[in-house]
């Protein structure tokens, strides 16, 4: 396992971090495909074994259930002070007044939550889900802030919005002297690469870095496209991603092909080999629910692409619709 700084903070983290998106209870959440705890718990500990020291979870998973598991084997498994554990904040947890948002209120309410059913005492990257747009950027930059003088967050990171408002709230922070965000879970993979547009250069100018969900656009970039999958068939966050967008999409699944046959490797390895190239990519979610998948992701840090293949994965790609931000 390789290990980096997260943007330009001091703090290390594995070059991949196990995504937790997929353990839960599939009663309690929109994926039927997510994995209970006794099935979970060996991912995890696999993940550990494998170097892997950045988990992250969000408190809307499963209502909660993910962070349980996660809090749980990550006690019975690793030491606290060597693993880097984030959680997310925004997400509806009940269908009442206060029960979701960014205000000061949720997110106060939301980080204890959190921090009991993770079972710790601190959150190490304490990320806000999406944006609010009924919540004044300064007053969820002001509670994010506090969460961090208590001691109770270590840094405060952002995912899937506008460059405008990562942009807005960082200034926000800056000129009230309160802490800014380190770093920024977009949405980004070959499929979709809209990011690229302003998200990307913003996060090197700032130096914060970026931790990508969907580095395989759930599965599409590892599999022939017509291959009959559960995921496949009942993602249907997935689908209104990526099928608007099939034709041109399947001609750089094709190319993903094609160079892993190559190369003689696994095509995981090359969409995630591509990404880990991307400047200031630190360190890609993977959504495992297999300890394969694991297995799979680890000879992507051994595999470097030319820019012959980097060109040729590239080239068919056109606009898409924006998603994930709004």
């Amino acid at each position: 396992m390789e290990y980096v700084k997260l943007g330009s903070t001091g703090m290390d983290v594995s070059r991949l971090c196990l995504g937790t998106m997929g353990f839960g209870d599939p009663e309690a959440w929109i994926h039927p495909w997510v994995l209970e705890e006794e099935a979970a718990r060996p991912v995890i500990q696999h993940a550990l074994d494998a170097g892997i020291t950045f988990f992250d979870t969000a408190n809307v998973y499963s209502l909660g259930r993910s962070e349980e598991i996660v809090g749980k084997a990550l006690a019975d498994y690793a030491d606290r002070d060597e693993i880097v554990l984030a959680t997310k904040v925004h997400g509806t947890m009940r269908e009442a007044p206060n029960g979701g948002g960014l205000s000061r209120k949720a997110i106060l309410a939301e980080a204890e939550h959190s921090l009991r059913r993770l079972g710790t005492d601190y959150i190490d990257l304490y990320i806000i889900h999406r944006w609010d747009y009924d919540t004044p950027i300064e007053e969820t930059m002001r509670a994010l802030d506090d969460l961090v003088r208590s001691g109770k967050v270590r840094y405060i990171g952002a995912s899937a919005m506008f460059a405008w408002q990562f942009q807005k709230a960082q200034h926000v922070a800056e000129v009230n002297g309160w802490t800014r965000f380190v770093s920024m879970q977009n949405h980004y993979n070959l499929l979709y690469r809209e990011e690229e547009r302003e998200m990307m250069p913003l996060l090197r100018d700032q130096g914060v870095g970026s931790t990508p969900y969907s580095p395989l656009a759930a599965g599409r970039l590892t599999r022939d496209w017509d291959a009959d999958t559960d995921r496949a068939r009942t993602d249907s966050i997935a689908k209104s991603k990526y099928d608007a967008t099939e034709t041109t999409d399947r001609v750089i699944v094709e190319q993903v092909a094609r160079i892993a046959e190559e190369r003689g490797v696994p095509r995981v390895h090359v969409a995630l080999a591509w990404l880990l190239a991307k400047d200031p990519v630190a360190a890609p979610l993977i959504g495992a629910t297999r300890t394969g998948h694991i297995d799979s992701a680890l000879g992507a840090l051994d595999l470097t692409l030319t820019a012959e293949e980097i060109a040729a994965l590239e080239e068919p790609y056109v606009p898409h619709r924006v998603v994930g931000a709004i």
